[in-house]
């Protein structure tokens, strides 16, 4: 085959899948050219019945060429029997997954790496051809065969193996994905704490044949990329706790790279053509690039054989307390952490401390809380010294005092370490609490412009002639009301906030009334999730947002439905799993939940209700998480009136 027939062969995935099943439609590693089709891809120029036609019309190409089972024998073309059950296609919903956002930046690379191999292969052939053509005897036409074998075996190396590894790309995950120096393989390593032009040495540990790929421990640097300045690490642990990857890039370098994730998020996961998807923005960094993480959970193990049922062996020493190293399942000992904030790191010292006097009394592992909790008190109006407060029930013995810049007030800052006690937290002067062990943004450095931007963006910047002024937002997964209370002084309709789970809804009340807000301003509903809109009905949808912010598994199919059946006026999705999101906001667009959760999701009735389907005006990411491979999305979209 020509060098140009080649490249006009090799295919792109256009239809992510699972991580289990993702791997028929990549490249393998003895195959460079892979190809997938997704029923569920249209392009404005496409008709849905159009692309139905040529999809099944290739559905029945492929079935005539499959007519032999594995023995042999031919299968049976008839009508299913009595017993024998249809077997239907089952379509799964990408979870964007650690394990499956890899493969996909993996096959991106091979791809590639492809393409160059068949555009030198195409010189080779062309200076081939100009040369006088001499006959070639038996004994080299054989070893040229021979060679060629060797070429698509690609041996793997036994685990241990030391190489050298050329860095030739930074992953969503971020890992760095390599290659090893002076092979002519196309096998990639997955080696973390590396970044695009280091040459390293690592180690390698496990394969992933069916994908091409292995993992390999990072060991040291060899030559160091120009984007790489180990002057920047700030903790002795980097590059061998988990927690941080990129210490070693300079921030706006950190930024642009998760820009590219939020790019290759919706390139890969929301099966949309390209020019449904609006310019990545870029993404907004965190005031604080340290010191800015409010919460950390360390962890330490049993002592050994003290796990067995019925069986209690106290600890004979203090174990280690710290975090997960990369790749390796054992607990490292972490004395300090930098990107927590001073207070975290505080409790961080007097928790081991305690420990170090108590472990004999713990028989297994356990997992510590280290919270942040502050307690804002006003300067006295006579100009007197602001008094230090008891801030019991944190583990400090003295409050940490950080005054206001303009010095009208002063927040005192301890660290909690009791999942059920409440902790406070203040976004410019807004005030909330919660349990301390629950789920909320641990990084309040950023919380202020974070929400100042989802005030400025939450209204249309203007409306079509003759429509409605919107009054009224809705906050699904509310929890203790982060966007209900933040953005209610926008809308005269009051804001309501929605979430299935009642403690939430109760703090969520009880910071509501914080901040002065009564219910007609800003009320709070807990709802079964199958029922979640049904709660607001009374709403009109054209004069309502919607704010959502689910977990990292994105919104389900059920309210997916829900939202389009309601049909608001804008949306504003907020995500820290940018490849859920980008899954959810392509069902928003194309108005349709079957095409990627699968048949069994489709409501029968879904052809009788009305659906209505987004435009996205924007997408941009919000850095929460500096030093570290997260990424948080904002997405907002408006409904498309037919």
């Amino acid at each position: 085959m020509s060098a140009t027939a080649r490249l006009l062969f090799t295919r792109s995935i256009i239809k992510p899948t699972t991580s289990a099943s993702i791997r028929s439609q990549l490249a393998l590693p003895n195959n460079k050219f892979s190809w997938a089709r997704s029923a569920s891809h249209y392009t404005a120029s496409t008709s849905k019945a159009d692309f139905d036609n040529e999809f099944h019309k290739d559905n029945g190409f492929h079935k005539q060429h499959h007519q032999h089972n594995k023995m042999g024998k031919r299968q049976f073309n008839g009508k299913p029997g009595k017993f024998r059950k249809k077997q239907k296609k089952v379509v799964v919903a990408s979870e964007g997954s650690p394990e499956e956002v890899l493969l996909h930046d993996i096959h991106a690379l091979l791809e590639t790496l492809t393409v160059a191999d068949v555009v030198d292969e195409g010189a080779t052939e062309a200076q081939a051809e100009a040369k006088p053509e001499v006959e070639k005897v038996e004994g080299e036409e054989k070893a040229e065969e021979k060679t060629e074998e060797a070429e698509t075996k690609q041996e793997l190396l036994a685990q241990g193996t030391e190489i050298e590894a050329e860095v030739l790309s930074l992953s969503s995950t971020g890992d760095g994905l390599a290659r090893q120096k002076g092979s002519n393989s196309n096998h990639i390593y997955v080696v973390p704490f590396t970044v695009p032009g280091d040459v390293v040495k690592a180690r390698v540990y496990r394969h992933v044949p069916q994908d091409g790929y292995s993992h390999a421990d990072f060991l040291e640097v060899l030559t160091p990329s120009p984007l790489r300045d180990d002057s920047r690490i700030q903790c002795k642990y980097f590059a061998k706790c988990s927690g941080c990857q990129f210490q070693m890039l300079d921030y706006s370098e950190q930024l642009k790279h998760k820009r590219s994730i939020v790019v290759k998020a919706y390139k890969n996961f929301s099966n949309l053509s390209p020019e449904l998807v609006p310019e990545i923005l870029d993404t907004i960094g965190s005031p604080l690039q340290y010191g800015y993480r409010t919460k950390l959970t360390p962890h330490f193990d049993g002592p050994p054989g003290g796990n067995r049922r019925g069986f209690k062996k106290p600890m004979e020493e203090m174990p280690p307390i710290g975090f997960t190293p990369k790749g390796l399942r054992k607990v490292m000992d972490i004395e300090d952490c930098p990107i927590a904030t001073d207070a975290v790191r505080a409790g961080l010292t007097a928790e081991r401390e305690r420990m170090s006097k108590e472990f004999a009394s713990y028989t297994r592992g356990a997992t510590i809380l280290l919270r942040e909790s502050t307690k804002r008190v006003p300067k006295p109006a006579d100009g007197s010294e602001i008094a230090v407060p008891d801030l019991k029930p944190g583990v400090l013995s003295t409050p940490i005092a950080t005054p206001a810049a303009d010095g009208s007030y002063t927040d005192f800052k301890t660290c909690i370490t009791d999942n059920n006690a409440t902790s406070t937290e203040y976004i410019d002067s807004f005030i909330f609490q919660n349990p301390a062990g629950s789920f909320f943004q641990n990084n309040n450095s950023i919380l202020s412009p974070f929400t100042d931007h989802i005030r400025q963006h939450i209204l249309p910047p203007s409306l079509p002639e003759g429509a409605k002024p919107i009054k009224n937002l809705i906050d699904a997964y509310s929890g203790s009301g982060l966007f209900t209370i933040t953005q209610s002084s926008l809308f005269p309709g009051g804001s309501i906030g929605i979430d299935i789970a009642d403690k939430s809804i109760d703090f969520a009340r009880r910071n509501a009334r914080l901040n002065g807000l009564d219910e007609s301003q800003c009320k709070f509903i807990a709802a079964d999730a199958p029922k979640l809109f049904e709660s607001v009905a009374q709403l009109d949808a054209d004069e309502t947002v919607v704010v959502l912010d689910p977990p990292r598994k994105g919104c389900d199919a059920s309210f997916l439905r829900q939202l389009m059946q309601f049909a608001p006026r804008r949306v504003v999705y907020v995500s820290c799993n940018v490849h859920t999101q980008a899954r959810d906001v392509g069902v928003l667009v194309r108005g349709r939940v079957g095409d990627t959760f699968g048949e069994a999701f489709v409501d029968p009735t879904e052809g009788e209700k009305k659906m209505s389907r987004y435009v996205i005006e924007s997408i941009r990411g919000f850095d929460f998480f500096p030093q570290t491979g997260h990424v948080e999305g904002v997405a907002i979209l408006n409904r498309v009136d037919e």
